[in-house]
């Protein structure tokens, strides 16, 4: 049976190591390609993905022959003539151009070159998306920064339109924070909800969720003036919503429900839950049945929820989506799931006593109780 390949390995390995240094000798004959390879692989095995990024980038500050501004237009002579050609295929881009953005941001920190800074990141975010490396600039530069993210906000290239809304995260996964105020980018994000970019809205949902950690209201705020407008397609702008109010939603927040239109309050009758057993080994599937009725046509949004319940024992919750439909009037909707008992990401699971319940439009049903133990060895 084959291992898989860490992120590490395979983002910045030596054969991408000796491609940079190639793709920058053929930019600039003055740069040490062979060496800059051979010291950047050395130090390879020892480190972190970050890590390598960061060590890289020094790798090309080492032993680019040329500085300043002269250093910024070497780096981009050394891409190819396009995404396409280097390979790429995804929007995020390729591991490969993560040191040259994280070189500008570690070497190019300047302020008689910031504007040549700031287009050097938009033209590399297509080769590898560079929001990790603006953070600097924001945390130095703020002003200037943020009015280099408006422009990149109406670019013609759909990687650098999400560059402004990504890099200015208030939460930014596996970046600096920045301490501005949480809705510093919302005029950003009233230009780029309503792109025609999926890439792009993806990100406006993120940074709106990254509000909603704190500043629920300012969402809502944001999601029912852009309703009002019009500009953005009903169905983008619901998977906004929906993306955007994701754990507000697994909290039951009834407003979050409310503005996708399901009504905390509707009157719906819920079934007891249907298991085919009680007890479960971990990495079984937990099968369960339940029944919706309504009087009237209803809308319903149900998420299922699995909590550990033994004394002691911190009572995590496991929230999880299952389906939105709509309750015919007299008939029932029957609802039918089978969950995999293993860990998933930060769900851990461990053999104990648990607790499961649907959740409807908000509003959490009588549990059924279950018990979890451990294979045999």
């Amino acid at each position: 049976m084959s291992s898989q390949v860490p992120l590490k390995e395979q983002a910045l390995n030596p054969e991408r190591i000796a491609r940079i240094g190639r793709e920058m000798q053929a930019a600039c004959p003055g740069f040490d390609d062979a060496s800059f390879t051979a010291q950047v692989i050395a130090d390879l095995p020892r480190l972190e993905l970050k890590a390598r990024i960061a060590r890289t980038a020094e790798g090309l500050h080492q032993h680019l022959p040329v500085a300043g501004p002269a250093a910024l237009d070497t780096l981009l002579r050394s891409l190819p003539a396009s995404p396409k050609a280097a390979g790429t295929d995804t929007d995020f881009g390729l591991y490969i151009y993560a040191p040259h953005s994280a070189y500008v941001a570690a070497h190019h920190l300047h302020p008689e070159r910031l504007d040549q800074a700031f287009a050097t990141l938009a033209a590399l975010t297509p080769y590898f998306s560079a929001e990790d490396a603006v953070r600097p600039f924001l945390n130095t530069y703020p002003q200037q920064t943020l009015a280099a993210a408006a422009v990149w906000a109406t670019a013609s290239d759909h990687r650098v339109r999400r560059l402004a809304s990504e890099a200015l995260r208030p939460h930014l996964p596996w970046s600096v924070g920045t301490g501005l105020p949480v809705d510093t980018a919302l005029p950003l994000l009233d230009v780029l909800h309503a792109d025609s970019s999926r890439f792009v809205t993806t990100s406006v949902a993120n940074h709106l969720r990254d509000i909603a950690r704190t500043r629920p209201d300012l969402v809502l705020a944001a999601l029912t003036r852009w309703r009002t407008e019009g500009r953005a397609a009903d169905a983008e702008l619901a998977f906004i919503t929906r993306e955007a109010l994701k754990a507000r939603l697994k909290d039951g927040w009834a407003p979050a429900y409310t503005i996708l239109g399901y009504d905390p309050r509707a009157d719906i009758s819920v079934s007891p839950l249907r298991l085919t057993h009680t007890d479960y080994r971990l990495g079984d599937g937990l099968s369960f049945e339940a029944d919706l009725t309504a009087p009237t046509d209803t809308p319903v949004h149900v998420m299922y929820v699995l909590t550990r319940t033994d004394p002691g024992t911190r009572a995590r919750e496991n929230v999880a989506h299952l389906t939105r439909a709509t309750i015919k009037a007299g008939a029932p909707l029957r609802l039918a799931k089978t969950h995999p008992l293993k860990s998933a990401g930060t769900a851990a699971l461990a053999p104990g006593s648990y607790h499961l319940a649907l959740q409807v439009n908000g509003r959490r049903h009588p549990p059924a109780l279950l018990r979890i133990t451990n294979r045999p060895a």
